[in-house]
Parts: C-alpha cells; structure tokens; sequence
C-alpha cells in the first residue's frame, strides 16, 4: 500500500519544482535577452571567438523561414557526423576493447535518436559503444539538441512579445548562448556532484576486480559522470550504461535520485517563468506552470497507487503487496514511480525501473504522459513551446465561446495561427498510430514483441510512442536492435522532432508580425484558475482522446487480463 513517506516525496518534490521555476527563469530570460552575465568574463572571448571563426554575426537576426532553414542544416551535418563516428568507431582511437562499428542501420537509427533529443538506445552502451563514441558521437547532441529545444522556444517567445517586425532571432547566437552559458556551467558543477556521490568518470575503458568468491570481475567503465549530467539536465536520457539509472555507476543512492529528476524538470520549469518575463506577465507563465503541475501530480498520484497495489495476477497467486518487479530495491516504489512520470512528462527517458515491469495502468501513466506531447513540464525547449500550441487552441474555443477573435498575451490568434498548431500537434498521433499499425501487422514488427496479447502490442505501442515524442524510454520487452524497427523508429524520431519544429518556428513568424492588442473588457482572462482549468481540460480532449483506441487494445486491455507486470 503506499506510505506518508511516498506522498512526501511526491508532493515535497512539486514543490522544489514550483521553488526553482523563478530562479532558472530568471537566467534563461538574461540568456534570452542576450545581457552580460557573470559568466560573460570567462566565457564570453570564447563566444566571440566561435563567432569569428565561423563568420557568424550574433547582431544579425533571421525571419522565421531562415531561423529554420539554419536548424534543419546544422541538424543533418551533425547527424552525418554522428553517423561517421559509429560506423568507423573500430578506427577510431579511445576503443581499448577493439569495439567494431555499429551496423548501417544502427548507426542511422543512433545518429537520428541524439540528433532529435530523443537518445533512443536499442544497444547496450557498455557492450557497444568505446569511450571515443560516447564522448564525441553522443555526449556532444546532449548539449547541442537540448540548445536546439531552447532556441526554438526562444523564437516563439519573440514572437509573442515583439510587434510588426519579420525577425525571431539569430539560431547561431541563441544555440552557441544557451550550450555556454547555461547548459556548459551547469553540467560542470553536476559532473562533479556526480563524482563525489561515486560516479565514474576516467578515460579508463575497464577494471578489474576480485569478487568476495575470489572470481575475478571485468567491471566496464568510462566518462560516466560527464554524460549523466547533461543527460538528464538537458531531458536527452541517453544512459552510458543499458540499465540507465537504475546502474549505480550512474544513479547510486536515493540523493543522486532525487537530484536527477530535479534536474530533469529545471530548465523546463524555468522556462514558463521565462515566457511570461518575456511578454510582460509573469503571471502567465506561473498559470502554465499551474497546469503543468496539476497534470504531474495526477499521474505520478496515480502511478504510484498502482504500483503500490501491485498486479491482479500477484496477487491472484497469493503474492499480495506492491509490484517490485523490475524496480531497484535501494529506491522503491514510490521513487520508481515518480521518476518514471518525471522522465516521461518530460522528453527524458532516463529510466531508474524497467516500465516493462509496471502494472497495466501503473505503465499507462508514462505512456500517456508521452502521447500528450510531453508537455507536462516537458523537455527542454520542447515542452514549453508545444505546451503554447495547446494554449493557442484553448484560446480559440474561449474565444468561439464568448464570440470574439481569440486573445493570447497581447496577440490575435487567427485562421493561419491554428491551422499551423494543429499541424504541428497531428504529427504524433499520425506517426504513433501509423507506424504503430504498420508493425503490428507485419511479420517484421511481429518479431521484435517478447509478450504474446495486449502487452506486446503495448510494447510495440511505446516504442512508437516514444520515438515521435522524443523520448527514448521502452518497453524493454522489444527487441528493436533490427533493421526493420531502427529504420521506422528513426523515421518517427525525425518527424515527431522536426514536423513540430517547423510549424512552430512558422507561428513564431506569424506572431511577430503582428500588432500588440491591448486587454479589454471582452478578453478572455489567461492567468487565473478558469483559464488553467480550460488548458487542461483542451489538453486532455485534444491530446487524450486521439488515443483512446491504442490504449484499450494495449494498457488496458493488460489491466483486464492482468498480463502486466509479469514475466509470462
């Protein structure tokens, strides 16, 4: 059953949440404007510098259409980069255990996952990958597609609070500002936290050990504690090791926990009170916060009572009690629980329990906190601007509602603006269900489910789910490692990341623009509890509903059947 201890720790971890929302706002809104920080004497000859050797001028700001244009370049050449890294890394130096190079498509489907944020690993890190391939193929998108997620918000942001002007920005500026001032400091001093708690973190490939039998142990190792920090800060959730952070090379005891789902939802949290700083109101970004909030502890709530009871089938077998199974004794379940809705509310997929292993509807919490969008809090960048693209069509029905063109933070929300919105949310129930039929019915996708029924549909499911969403976290139950899944799951990961930016970037145009409209009588309120009970109830309408099928046919048909949670 649960405990007080577990409903502490949830609600004592919103509330951290909630305390740090102002604090890292307050820095991304000064990274935002572009002001001198007190970083700025250390760093700042190092930003000129990147500027002059690539010719960039920070000054020279780009329409929307440019802004994108720059994003989905330098997304390819460095997925090209990638791609060369693993395909040679049995070339390559810093390989001391003589690691050939990845397949064709599972070089493709790597380079892809990191690239869109989404870190989707269908190897095992420490058997597949040398210290050279983690640290330059991989480490380096951490950084880079989490500056990505930033910028991109950071043009949205513009286009709201600016009036009559064509220019959202400069893409070159806002990553290098982001990857320097924010993501680099951070990611130091977490390193070293990391190390002194026990994280590895040396070039060393391996090392020996005797065991307490007197059998001698080759224990795998590496530049661990570099990749964990901006792993989790940046939502990418690549872990070094195939356990993730259920390792205790990467996640060692119940302080690193907590500090890693922390870390997972600061900037993502900062990021709503940067929104409403940049359009004048920082009462609308508490409000989106509000809702956010309010949709975390639904689901963690939810997930942890689950997991708490444990399954129909347990205790049809007289083993009643919480569900254990695949979760880390040193955490339990209420940590297990709520880090798994952390990682998937946010585009993480950082995982410290195999969700493969949680009740039916303990395991639909982190599925469907990835079929709304992860918006929930949501990945860095990425959360924030697809949260707006809901706020924009909650704005519209209040506005069909009450007969007035839609208001939103000063701005006319008109025919083009939502047209491109639900442009933009469409893409991941397309992908989801389209991919998802397509391997349910082929003998290829048929082959990857270790589960018979609901539940290996499920895992077909999640994956698909996860890959369009940017997530990155499984069912392990898939065996995705084939050319068939690497192939469509890098397809999902590129569109469910770029067929959203884009539209995104084009709604960021549109609203710059356009002319300030002042507040009148006739406006529809956007800060108070009408308006943030009206974001949740379009939120679950727009993006619950679209998936009403796939979870009967998987989740809850498991609950029916009592097949989750189970091994057989």
């Amino acid at each position: 059953m649960t405990t007080l201890a577990g409903w502490v720790l949830i609600f004592g971890f919103t509330a951290l949440v909630a305390l740090l929302a102002k604090p890292f706002g307050l820095w991304l809104h000064a990274i935002y404007e572009g002001r001198r920080t007190l970083l700025h004497p250390v760093l700042g000859p190092l930003e000129s510098g990147f500027y002059r050797l690539s010719g960039v001028d920070p000054q020279r700001e780009q329409g929307w259409r440019a802004y994108a244009l720059y994003m989905l370049a330098f997304q390819v050449v460095t997925a090209l980069f990638t791609y060369a890294v693993l395909r040679l890394q049995g070339l390559l130096p810093l390989n001391p255990r003589g690691l050939p190079g990845l397949g064709a498509d599972g070089a493709f489907n790597t380079a892809v996952a990191f690239v869109t944020n989404t870190n989707w690993q269908w190897y095992s890190g420490e058997a597949a990958l040398s210290n050279l391939s983690q640290m330059l193929g991989l480490t380096i998108h951490n950084f880079l597609s989490a500056a990505t997620g930033i910028a991109v918000a950071f043009a949205l942001f513009r286009g709201f609070a600016r009036t009559e002007t064509r220019t959202v920005g400069n893409f070159w500026a806002d990553l290098v500002r982001v990857t320097l001032y924010v993501l680099l400091p951070a990611c130091l001093v977490y390193a070293v936290f990391l190390i002194a708690s026990g994280v590895p973190q040396m070039l060393a490939s391996t090392v020996d050990a005797t065991t307490l039998e007197g059998a001698k142990q080759t224990i795998v190792v590496g530049p661990v504690a570099s990749q964990e920090a901006i792993k989790m800060l940046g939502t990418n959730g690549g872990g070094f090791f195939n356990a993730n952070s259920a390792h205790p090379f990467e996640n060692p005891n119940a302080l690193t926990n907590l500090v890693q789902m922390l870390s997972i939802f600061v900037l993502g949290a900062g990021l709503t009170w940067c929104f409403g700083k940049a359009v004048g109101n920082t009462r609308q970004g508490w409000a989106i916060l509000a809702a956010m909030l309010a949709l975390f502890l639904a689901g963690a709530s939810i997930a942890y009572w689950q997991e708490a009871v444990g399954g129909p089938v347990l205790h049809h077998l007289g083993g009643a009690g919480a569900n254990m199974e695949g979760k880390e004794v040193r955490f339990g379940i209420a940590a297990s629980a709520l880090f798994a809705t952390v990682t998937t509310a946010a585009s993480c997929g950082a995982v410290n329990a195999m969700h493969d292993s949680f009740t039916a509807l303990g395991g639909l919490i982190p599925l469907f906190n990835i079929q709304l969008g992860e918006i929930v809090i949501g990945g860095v960048g990425s959360g924030i601007y697809g949260f707006l693209l809901f706020a924009l069509l909650a704005v519209f029905i209040a506005g069909l509602m009450v007969g007035r063109t839609p208001e939103y933070v000063g701005k006319k929300i008109e025919a083009r603006e939502v047209k491109l919105a639900v442009l933009a949310i469409a893409v991941l129930p397309l992908c989801i269900l389209g991919f998802t039929a397509i391997a349910a019915v082929l003998p290829a996708g048929l082959a990857g489910p270790l589960n018979k029924g609901p539940h290996g549909f499920s895992e077909i499911l999640y994956a698909f789910t996860s890959a369009t969403g940017n997530n990155g976290s499984a069912f392990a139950g898939l065996s995705a490692g084939t050319p068939f899944y690497n192939g469509l799951l890098g397809v999902a990961m590129w569109l469910g990341r770029f067929f959203m930016i884009v539209p995104v970037l084009a709604i960021a145009g549109s609203l710059a623009a356009k002319k300030h409209t002042p507040a009148s009588a006739g406006s529809f309120p956007t800060t108070g509890p009408l308006w943030i009970a009206l974001l949740i109830g379009t939120i679950l309408l727009v993006g619950g509903l679209t998936f009403l099928p796939s979870l009967a046919l998987g989740p809850i048909a498991d609950h029916v059947t009592g097949l989750a949670g189970t091994t057989y």
